[in-house]
Order: C-alpha cells, then structure tokens, then sequence
C-alpha cells in the first residue's frame, strides 16, 4: 500500500503488516487444537485469545517501525517493504500512540482472560507486551543483540501455543510443548529471511542480527534446520504414539518449503521479499493442516 497517504487508514495499515499476522493465528490455532484434543476447547476463550494475539503482534509492529526508524535501521534504501515511518506516513508521535491504544485494547482481552482461567494470564500477557517492546526498543534491544530468533521462538512457539491451551483447558497439555516446536519454527524462518535480506544495511545501523554475526550463509543453515524441525515434529509425535497418523498433514506441504530454502539459497534483496510472503504463507497453511490434525 505504497500508495497510502500520510495519517490515512492506509497509512495505519502499511503500520500494522497484516501479512505478518499469520505468526499470531498459527500457533493459536494449534493451541486451541490441543485443547480440543484434551476436551478443553472453549470457543470464547479461544477467540479472545486469537484477538489478542493480533493485537500484540499489530503493537508490537508499531513499536518495531516506531525504534527501527529513530535507530536509522530503515533508511530510503530498505529493501523489504514499505515502513511508515521511514516513508513519512506515520510520525513517531502517532505510532506511539497506536502502540498505547492498540496494547490498551490488548488488555481489555487479558481481562476476559484472567477471568476465564486466572492471574497467571496476566503473567503471559504481561511478559508478551514487554517483550514486544523490547524487540526492537529500549536499552538492551533483542533485535539489535542477536537474540530476536530466540524471542521468536520463545513468544510465537511455546508462549503462544501453550498459553491458547490453558486459557481453554486450564492447563497444558503435554502436547501442547511438542506441537510449539514446528510453529516457533516457522514463525522464526520468517525473521532469519528477513534478516538475510537486510544483513548489510542491518550492519550500517549496528543492528546485530544472527546473520550479521556469522554471515549470510549461516542465516540459510538456521533456515534449513528450523524447516527440518518444523517437519520432523509431526513425524516423531506421531511415531511416539502421541497421535495418531493425520498429525503429519503439514508434510503436505514439504516440496514448498524445500522451494523456499532454495529461494534463500540463490536469491538476494528485493527478490527475497516473495520468499518472506511465502514463508508467512507456509506458517498459516502449516498451521492449519497441523491443527486440524492433532484435533483429529
């Protein structure tokens, strides 16, 4: 929406990535599928639960246009999409406020929430919150240390997983720690292509990224092996005996992602961008194949 006009709807949207809001509907998706699998599920606990990630991921990204901008990590030479603030749609004020109101809103969820299952809610929502922030802000940004695979995987995988199945079910499900892996997984190959995109103008800015650290062709081998994991997850939790056979669905889907890997592989800057949709894409088809699986 590189048409957007400054302070529009639009411009708000270009803010909020849409496209990036499969990594908060996969793993809620496959929480819930846990919980259904325990004779947990609740339908409202599992839509706040849905709404609520979405609002985290939106605040989250507000807050990660808002810090890369004043951090000079988005400059006119960006190669990924556009950036609101780096293209004068949104001014660090207005996404400030976006990111106050859109967490508000967030916490409004966490309420629901804490009713439904308790005040450990408030821990998990809470500690996604801050760490949303801290992503990219603040004086230790995880991000900019090399350690945003590690929150990704953290956050997207087992918080999000587990913490959509206890809202329903009231605990976790053992399951639930081993379907996190494949979805953390996914979620974090959409940052590592990022990251491989971005690896030279991330070392201008000092942002020091995995990639940055040991080099593109190490960003391609984390890439490799969180696909590896993703697809060896249902298969092992199907040989363990934890369910049955329609668990491995998502390998369905294994000839895409070995096109992607090679995407990565050969590509480089703006052409990656279509390998970073895909990846996103992936995660939801994964995501869904993977929940409709453990469920039956």
């Amino acid at each position: 929406m590189t048409d957007a006009t400054p302070g529009s709807i639009g411009a708000w949207i270009v803010a909020a990535r849409p496209a990036t809001l499969t990594a908060a509907f996969a793993p809620v998706a496959v929480g819930t599928a846990c919980a259904w699998r325990v004779g947990g599920f609740r339908w409202d606990a599992a839509l706040a639960a849905l709404l609520g990630a979405f609002l985290i991921q939106i605040a989250t990204n507000f807050a990660n246009d808002m810090f890369d901008f004043q951090k000079g990590a988005d400059t006119d030479e960006r190669l990924g999409p556009t950036r609101a603030a780096q293209a004068g749609l949104l001014t660090v004020r207005q996404l400030r406020r976006g990111i106050i109101v859109t967490f508000a809103l967030a916490l409004g969820t966490g309420v629901y929430l804490t009713w439904v299952a308790g005040p450990a809610v408030i821990v998990i929502g809470l500690a996604s919150m801050t760490a949303g922030l801290a992503y990219t802000g603040g004086p230790f940004p995880l991000a900019y240390n090399g350690l945003g695979d590690v929150f990704v995987m953290a956050f997207f995988g087992f918080v999000a997983v587990c913490g959509t199945a206890f809202v329903q079910a009231s605990f976790v499900p053992q399951i639930a720690w081993a379907a996190s892996v494949p979805i953390g997984a996914l979620a974090t190959g959409i940052l590592v292509v990022n990251n491989v995109r971005d690896f030279e103008g991330d070392a201008r800015a000092g942002k020091t990224t995995l990639v940055v650290r040991f080099g593109r062709g190490a960003g391609v081998r984390e890439y490799a092996f969180l696909l590896a994991a993703a697809y060896a997850t249902p298969i092992i939790m199907f040989v363990f005996g934890w369910t049955s056979a329609w668990v491995c669905l998502p390998l369905l889907t294994v000839l895409w992602a070995v096109g992607l890997l090679r995407s990565l592989v050969n590509e480089r800057g703006v052409a990656l961008n279509q390998t970073l949709a895909e990846t996103a894409k992936l995660l939801s088809l994964f995501g869904v194949l993977f929940a409709i699986g453990i469920a039956l």
